[in-house]
């Protein structure tokens, strides 16, 4: 087996090469600067080059507010036009594709958990471009894996957490919106989860990856922040508005179907990546 990561100095893609060091998995990790997947020219001579038989493509738009003005060109190009050839690629040199994609490709307007096949309608640029890459994948490539995740937060890159870690710092009281409900997804779940997918080969298709259990944005902030003196208040989504829409209730259902064993509730994921940040 011969792995690529794309996007691999992201905050999913560090941990992804984080993971396969420690399992002594050799693999190529590009970060943009190493190669353009947006350049179809350079990905095929890479594809010719280094015949990976895997790509996991974590490389990714996601400013998702910029995504509504300034950025939403870039966001086309990076998260479809990037991700279509990418696919091609793939599916000329006969190679397993990875795909990263979110629950924004969901409005948020189920009252229950969102399964795979259910009818999408992302109602922001971003949610728009990653459904456009999930097509271009299904349209172009045989043999991949979509997997849409939520609210990540990891190690390393920026996140959620460290937003809340950083301004508990130099605040003594926060708003934090109570009305937007979705899942956590520790990105060492998600790399161990699209690993676990291509090594025991699971059937190709749509798959949600994220902790289990459910909360807000409040109840987020007020288990990262539980040990800090600090206040945290609830407020609506209209009091804190913002570029890009927010699905009230991203809710996805978990491909347990799929015999991974570690989906651990989002209070234990964070519990476990604040002491793996410490170290």
């Amino acid at each position: 087996m011969s792995i690529l990561i794309t996007g691999a100095r992201g905050q999913l893609g560090q941990e992804l090469t984080n993971l396969l060091t420690e399992r002594d998995t050799a693999f190529y990790a590009c970060g943009s600067q190493d190669l353009d997947i947006t350049d179809e020219r350079a990905v095929e001579n890479y594809f010719a080059k280094n015949r990976p038989t895997v790509v996991y493509h974590c490389a990714a738009y996601t400013a998702v507010d910029k995504a509504e003005a300034e950025g939403k060109k870039r966001n086309y190009l990076v998260n479809v036009t990037g991700t279509e050839i990418i696919a091609k690629a793939c599916q000329r040199h006969n190679t397993v594709l990875v795909y990263i994609s979110t629950d924004y490709v969901f409005d948020g307007t189920k009252d229950g958990e969102y399964l795979p096949n259910d009818p999408t309608n992302p109602q922001n640029e971003y949610g728009k471009a990653k459904l456009l890459g999930e097509k271009a994948v299904q349209k172009y490539c045989d043999k991949y894996y979509i997997v849409r995740t939520s609210w990540v937060f990891g190690k390393y890159g920026h996140n959620f957490v460290y937003t809340m870690l950083n301004l508990a710092k130099t605040h003594d009281s926060l708003t934090v919106v109570d009305d937007q409900v979705g899942r956590p997804t520790w990105t060492r779940t998600l790399a161990e989860f699209i690993t676990y997918l291509v090594d025991k080969k699971i059937k190709c298709g749509i798959y949600h990856c994220c902790n289990d259990g459910n909360c807000s944005w409040y109840e987020f902030a007020c288990e990262i922040l539980k040990d800090k003196d600090v206040k945290i208040s609830p407020v609506t989504s209209a009091e804190y508005p913002t570029a890009a829409y927010r699905p009230k209730k991203s809710v996805m259902k978990l491909s347990k179907e799929t015999g991974f064993s570690s989906f651990k509730d989002w209070k234990s994921a964070l519990s476990s990546f604040m002491s793996d940040k410490l170290e």
